[in-house]
């Protein structure tokens, strides 16, 4: 929970800094890319986490790689998580970012558990549930829980809807020792 704070107020300055000189779209869309590319190349990823390496050693390298390819903010912010040893949550700093980006344009995006993986159709349908309970767009992922036995649980924007099983046998459990 602590990191999901961290991750907040790292892409909350990032905004910040983005909307003042009007780069918001740009880094979020450079920001996005680069995430991509640090899934493709894992040893680049590991690199720039890597507390042994230096951190002037870590700058050389992403400057060679990005310098002309990346604004110079974006650059500038990842040197910054590599002075502060955060570079390793360059990837979910960056959806933090892309969620307060989107929600200023009323998105919201969340998560939704289920059993099995849903298909598109069936997120789609649960994303105009949501967004018609929230009344604002609502763009979800799906991941996998088996822990909730059937139905689904959605988080989003800190709150949660849970219309899973495990939730209603716990209510029915409560009620029976109530009883």
């Amino acid at each position: 929970m602590a990191e999901l704070a961290v991750d907040l107020t790292y892409a909350t300055a990032l905004i910040e800094a983005a909307r003042e000189r009007d780069l918001e779209q740009q880094i979020l869309e450079e920001g996005m890319q680069l995430v991509e590319i640090l899934k493709a190349e894992p040893d680049l990823k590991k690199f720039i986490a890597y507390p042994g390496i230096a951190a002037d050693e870590k700058k050389r390298v992403l400057r060679s790689i990005f310098e002309d390819r990346i604004c110079r903010e974006l650059l500038n912010f990842l040197f910054v998580l590599i002075d502060k040893r955060r570079a390793g949550r360059f990837e979910s700093i960056m959806k933090a970012y892309r969620s307060l980006h989107e929600k200023e344009d009323g998105v919201l995006y969340g998560t939704v558990l289920s059993v099995v993986g849903l298909d598109d159709m069936r997120l789609s349908e649960i994303e105009g549930q949501v967004s018609r309970l929230l009344q604002t767009r609502v763009h979800l992922t799906n991941e996998m829980d088996a822990g909730i036995l059937a139905g689904v649980k959605v988080f989003i924007d800190g709150r949660i809807i849970d219309a899973s099983y495990r939730k209603k046998l716990d209510e029915l459990q409560a009620d029976m020792r109530r009883s």
